[in-house]
């Protein structure tokens, strides 16, 4: 990570891993005192650095064990066509990551839902009825040997 000592680096390590650790024992395992290292994070939040702390969800627990991601294709390039596939996509809640993309298409979505039949219905009648998307490639996730989104 450029522009961070160690120590910062450390600490974003551990936030990054447990989020919820105690001042008292992120300074014990980056080797500060509690002091500095709560200065060190306080500073980290306020430039922006640290972003927010969130719970990481098992989507499997909750019903949502059918995951892929989907490359879709807008048949305008324009910023127009665009904002207007980014509002429709907002409104999905199967969506939970969209990435505009360079190269052959425009976005990546990652959807998550409860099974292949869920799946469907977003594909078609959710995702396949919106006026800007042309190509739709999906690729389902078999499953996650590595996957450290917080």
């Amino acid at each position: 990570m450029a522009g961070f000592d160690r120590k910062s680096e450390h600490i974003l390590r551990e936030l990054s891993a447990d989020g919820r650790v105690s001042n008292i024992e992120l300074a014990e395992r980056v080797g500060l005192s509690p002091s500095a290292c709560l200065r060190r994070v306080q500073e980290l939040e306020r430039t922006g650095v640290i972003r927010g702390y969130r719970a990481v969800l098992d989507r499997a627990a909750m019903g949502a064990g059918f995951v892929a991601y989907i490359a879709v294709g807008l048949g305008s390039h324009t910023k127009a066509s665009q904002e207007a596939f980014e509002r429709a996509i907002s409104r999905a809640p199967e969506v939970v990551e969209c990435h505009n993309t360079t190269g052959t298409i425009e976005y990546l979505l990652r959807v998550e839902c409860a099974d292949l039949p869920a799946y469907k219905h977003f594909h078609t009648d959710i995702l396949g009825a919106m006026p800007q998307v042309t190509s739709i490639t999906s690729y389902v996730v078999m499953g996650s040997p590595k996957d450290e989104r917080a």
